[in-house]
């Protein structure tokens, strides 16, 4: 009984637009348009690099004959070709090492019941080529990887199939496909299953970012419509209350109506809606990993790689690179954990002291440009000076990447990991956990300390008892976080593409401007690479040299070229729930940026980059794990941020236990009026220490009028400046909305993820029938 129709979830994902329906049934492969390639006499699996060395007794000349003898020994066919000053050896790899390969697969628990059938696909056999060339040593103990750092090799890479590079290019990698669904399956047969789920996750992140932004769009056209009709921004708008002096020396008093406009963005940021939409975006991102996990499932049971073990892989080919070699045992040290515990915990102490330096420095800023001659910058110095900290975060982040990936890779090395799969799990680890607090230290601090631990008047609190700790900005604690995080996200996703897509193009231009343009391919070897009607020819020389310096000259690919989209997409959907609450548009410029991430990846990686070694996967590994992690986190954050650091409670206390309807008898007015002047506290200066605090010359207002007093933002005595009664209201307020939003969304996070099975039923049936069809099949084999 057969069961090959297609996946529930499958079908989904093409009505929706996520991938393009193109007919790639499992079960008939001769429909798909762009099927698995296979090797033939015309391709080659590997092609290394070297500069020519005219002195053949020179060490670099002698360790290149040496690996090439070696890679002779292992029965690797090597055919060399010499270009001006570069040469060139092709790497066909024999049949006898595949078909080992295919018998361990059979053998071995995680069973590829597809590639025991037909031919090897070039994907595997460029895999397994790869894995060899990278466990060959020379007897004097380097490797290929430590051969190309002492420059014996210039480069290494797999060849790109020009046939199915122009078809990706036509279906996928260009921009006028942007809106169009991606050929998931032919990404999968050319880039392996590890690329093809990146992207198909991409895909679903993407689509799912749709109803997200909508509604983001909706909060904030809900609060442009009444903002204007505010009794708050009236209050503030037409407010004659003088405010405190914002630094020492050189600020002034100044009167709250000189924030009407920061009050007017404030409130399309903090208000009711924000709340809910936080609440949404909590259960968004369970119902975007439930149903992330149905489609993933799905594509590996199609793909035949639901069962597939990376550790158990790497095992095979151990033993197809060398049957005697000793199996790499599992080890653990207490000595050497405990060393990388210490070394993460100074590194992210390192970070969280760049975060405080971050925050002296806007300090300093703040008074450096109050007291600057530039009158504009000296009446609005505290935001110039978290426009100044936002920018110069980014550059901390941009020099900290670089960092971070050094110290991960170093941990590592320590760790000493049984496999590459448990390595490079360790390495994600360490790096997001690395990046995630450079990224989200500074923001921490603006949402849940600025403004709250810098005292008051007569009291403030100073750094090295000279600068004042900074204020919040004086429409409110979230004005701060959300220019923040806008000047980040934008800043961070429009020059990383600029740079991401900049880059490979120039460096592929520059390279065709440097070398002599390549020689067309004559009609003979044209005809044979189209319609490869004689399998047992090969190219001529000239054609051979011209695809390899073709190949040659784009720019490089490893190990971290798949993890650094990865890593950067993953950091981006932190910024889009972590802190959703104060940047309800934070969705929608992550799917503006995500449309043009997809096409940029594609294009840098079919047509600016080198090809990309294939590796075969069923997951997207310890990313799940991360994501997870942060869809936690964002409950737990924008709880905080609604309770703590917006002025949602304060407001709901006094509208109920403070303001003009507290008693239920007004009617005819606003029930928050007169809520702003309720939120301030006043000192005098014929306190001697607000005297102290306040030079006369600063007791100026903007008209030239002299006045004794000032208000702040604050619940204080306005005698002796305790903190009054409302105070700890609502401070006991704010923590029982913490308690109670984040239990309520927790419990629908819990219900939503018990609801959709991480399985879909087909795939579970369908499984099951491979199974019983491939057990028959053995069972008639071995009859036989």
């Amino acid at each position: 009984m057969s069961r090959h129709r297609r996946q529930a979830s499958i079908e989904l994902l093409e009505l929706m637009g996520v991938v393009k329906e193109n007919g790639y049934h499992f079960d008939s492969p001769e429909t798909s348009p762009l099927l698995p390639s296979v090797r033939t006499p015309l391709s080659y699996d590997y092609v290394l690099v070297a500069k020519t060395v005219d002195d053949p007794e020179k060490d670099t000349f002698k360790m290149q004959e040496a690996f090439i003898e070696k890679l002779k020994m292992k029965n690797l066919k090597i055919t060399k070709i010499i270009d001006d000053t570069v040469v060139f050896y092709g790497i066909q790899a024999p049949n006898e090492v595949f078909e080992k390969y295919r018998y361990l697969l059979k053998v071995s628990d995680a069973c590829n019941w597809s590639e025991q059938q037909g031919n090897i696909p070039l994907s595997t056999r460029i895999r397994i080529v790869h894995f060899i060339l990278s466990h060959v040593f020379l007897n004097t103990g380097e490797n290929l990887f430590e051969l190309l750092k002492k420059k014996v090799f210039e480069a290494k890479f797999c060849l790109h199939e020009r046939k199915t590079q122009k078809e990706l290019r036509k279906s996928w990698a260009r921009w006028t496909a942007c809106f169009r669904g991606q050929p998931i399956n032919d990404v999968r047969n050319y880039f392996g299953e590890k690329v093809a789920l990146y992207y198909l996750w991409l895909g679903w992140y993407t689509l799912l970012l749709l109803p997200a932004s909508l509604l983001g769009v909706v909060v904030f056209l809900y609060a442009l419509a009444f903002y204007n009709t505010s009794p708050l921004i009236k209050e503030v708008c037409e407010s004659n209350t003088i405010m405190c002096p914002l630094c020492d020396k050189r600020c002034k008093v100044w009167l709250l109506s000189d924030t009407c406009l920061y009050a007017k963005v404030s409130i399309l940021f903090d208000n009711e809606g924000t709340v809910m939409f936080a609440m949404f975006m909590a259960v968004w991102t369970t119902l975007f990993l439930e149903f992330w996990k149905r489609h993933r499932a799905s594509y590996t049971c199609e793909w035949k790689v639901f069962d597939w073990c990376e550790e158990e892989e790497e095992l095979i080919l151990e033993i197809v690179n060398n049957a005697e070699c000793a199996p790499k045992e599992h080890k653990h040290s207490y000595l050497r954990s405990t060393l990388v515990l210490i070394l993460v915990t100074l590194i992210l102490l390192l970070i969280i002291g760049l975060a405080h330096a971050l925050v002296v420095f806007r300090v300093v800023a703040t008074v450096m440009l109050a007291e600057g001659s530039w009158e504009f910058l000296s009446d609005h110095s505290n935001t110039a000076a978290v426009i100044l900290g936002a920018v110069l975060h980014y550059f901390t982040i941009t020099i900290m990447t670089r960092v971070n990936r050094i110290v991960s890779l170093k941990l590592c090395d320590i760790e000493e990991n049984q496999s590459f799969a448990a390595s490079e799990r360790s390495f994600t680890v360490k790096m997001f956990t690395f990046q995630f607090f450079t990224l989200f230290s500074s923001l921490f601090y603006v949402a849940f300390f600025l403004g709250r631990i810098n005292g008051h008047p007569g009291g403030y609190v100073r750094i090295a008892g000279k600068w004042r700790l900074e204020e919040c900005h004086p429409s409110g604690c979230l004005t701060d976080l959300f220019i923040q995080m806008a000047i980040i996200m934008v800043l961070k996703q429009t020059i990383s593409n600029v740079f991401e897509f900049g880059g490979p193009w120039f460096n592929r231009w520059l390279k065709r401007r440097r070398t002599k343009k390549l020689q067309r391919k004559c009609p003979h070897c044209y005809k044979k690479e189209d319609q490869q009607t004689n399998r047992w020819q090969e190219l001529c020389e000239i054609c051979k040299l011209s695809d390899w310096l073709r190949n040659y000259r784009l720019n490089d690919v490893n190990s971290f070229s798949l993890f650094n989209e990865f890593l950067e997409m993953v950091l981006q959907f932190s910024f889009t729930t972590i802190f959703v609450a104060a940047f309800p548009l934070a969705p929608l410029l992550a799917l503006i940026n995500n449309i043009i991430e997809i096409r940029l990846d594609a294009i840098k990686m079919v047509s600016l980059e080198r090809r990309m070694v294939p590796k075969k996967t069923n997951d997207i590994g310890v990313w799940t794990d991360v994501l997870e992690a942060i869809g936690v986190l964002a409950v737990i954050a924008n709880g905080l941020v609604i309770g703590i650091s917006s002025d949602f409670i304060p407001r709901l206390v006094y509208r109920y236990n403070y303001g003009p309807c507290a008693n239920g008898t007004v009617t005819d007015m606003d029930c928050m009026a007169g809520y702003i002047n309720n939120s301030l506290s006043t000192v005098y200066m014929n306190d001697q220490r607000i005297y102290n605090e306040f030079s006369p010359d600063q007791m100026v207002t903007p008209s030239g009028q002299n006045v004794s007093y000032c208000s702040y933002k604050d619940y204080r005595s306005n005698e002796d400046y305790s903190l009054t009664p409302q105070f700890w209201l609502i401070l006991a307020v704010r923590f029982a909305f913490v308690i109670l939003f984040e239990h309520v969304v927790v419990i629908c996070k819990f219900v939503t993820a018990w609801f959709v099975p991480s399985v879909p039923l087909d795939v579970k049936n369908q499984r099951l029938f491979d199974k019983l069809n491939r057990l028959k099949e053995e069972l008639s084999s071995s009859e036989v």
